[in-house]
């Protein structure tokens, strides 16, 4: 099974939006997974929505929010804590 999965990071808004929508009408993926980290959070939830309501309307859904938090060392050598969300589409029932 292929990873149809959409990093959110600080690329233009539409790139990951057109990625989504790529996903599911060229790739024709049941289900594709936004994922984002920190900062990128909120893009994450905007590229979904927009996704969903504006090019995907009808079709597709959000079947699940995933929210947790990962650990790393910062450049520094720090540790910190960072929050991390994957939001799944999936293709409505027809």
């Amino acid at each position: 099974m292929a990873d149809n999965s959409v990093f959110v990071g600080n690329k233009n808004f539409m790139n990951y939006v057109t990625a989504v929508v790529m996903q599911f009408t060229t790739k024709e993926a049941k289900e594709v997974t936004i994922k984002a980290r920190g900062k990128f959070i909120s893009r994450a939830v905007d590229v979904a929505e927009v996704a969903t309501k504006r090019f995907l309307d009808g079709q597709v859904e959000v079947k699940g929010i995933e929210i947790d938090s990962e650990e790393f060392q910062n450049n520094e050598g720090k540790d910190v804590r960072v929050s991390t969300i994957e939001i799944t589409l999936t293709k409505k029932k027809e």
